[in-house]
């Protein structure tokens, strides 16, 4: 497999003139951890502002790719572009364009809601990290818990404020990993309805889930991975439930 480089990828990605960059631009993406290929040959464009869902069984390599956009992970060949900007060599502007919530909170659990809020929002420079911190809780419905400690949080307070966590320096690509995964009914609706609030505000946001009939009523896209490569991508406007489940299943 021939490498491909960033400069390969932007003539793709702006080939139409007047056409902005996509936020996320892969061309043969692969990935290798020893010798087993997790991701293989993945070639997308995720245009901004859309809402793209990432389905597939386990193994599959869904988190894996997440990471890897996320720059925690670099490809093994293959080529990524961020916002029109290699992710090679990362800029901290490109880094800050970006927010993850994984399948770790990445909060700590002895300080408050509020104190976790202003030291991330610190750490990426954010103006008035205090006062931000105030609004983000306001916004995922913690704002009567900002000065509980995390410890005390249930699983689905825990994720709304992992959320507030990954929106405190206002990222444009949100990258959501399992975001509903153990989280009760009410907890679902409410993370549910904040990332699709990001959305309607023009964010870009990209999910793995489990849940196919969900992922159709809350993304515009689907792709389905399978040992590590695209299997199915389309619209979810030309989604079938069934047809997609089987091709989750294999």
């Amino acid at each position: 497999m021939t490498a491909i480089t960033a400069e390969s990828i932007m003539p793709l990605a702006d080939a139409v003139p007047g056409t902005a960059s996509p936020a996320v631009a892969m061309r043969r993406l692969s990935k290798r951890y020893d010798e087993r290929w997790v991701l293989r040959d993945i070639t997308l464009d995720v245009p901004m502002g859309s809402y793209l869902a990432l389905l597939g069984a386990n193994g599959a390599g869904k988190s894996t790719l997440l990471h890897t956009l996320a720059m925690l992970s670099p490809a093994t060949r293959g080529g990524l572009c961020l916002f029109g900007e290699s992710a090679a060599r990362p800029s901290p502007a490109l880094r800050a364009r970006l927010g993850m919530i994984g399948h770790q909170p990445m909060l700590y659990r002895d300080l408050s809601a509020a104190e976790n809020l202003i030291f991330f929002g610190k750490l990426y420079d954010v103006s008035r990290p205090k006062q931000r911190a105030l609004d983000m809780l306001e916004r995922v419905g913690l704002a009567d818990r900002a000065q509980s400690v995390v410890k005390t949080f249930s699983r689905g307070m825990t994720q709304r404020l992992s959320i507030a966590r990954a929106l405190m320096h206002a990222p444009e690509l949100l990258l959501a990993d399992e975001p509903f995964s153990g989280l009760d009914v009410p907890s679902v609706r409410a993370v549910s309805a904040l990332l699709s609030e990001l959305h309607a505000d023009g964010k870009t946001v990209i999910l793995t889930n489990h849940d196919v009939r969900q992922s159709l009523e809350l993304a515009q896209r689907v792709v389905v991975l399978r040992q590590g490569g695209v299997v199915s991508d389309r619209p979810v406007l030309d989604a079938d439930a069934e047809e997609v489940t089987r091709e989750v299943i294999g």
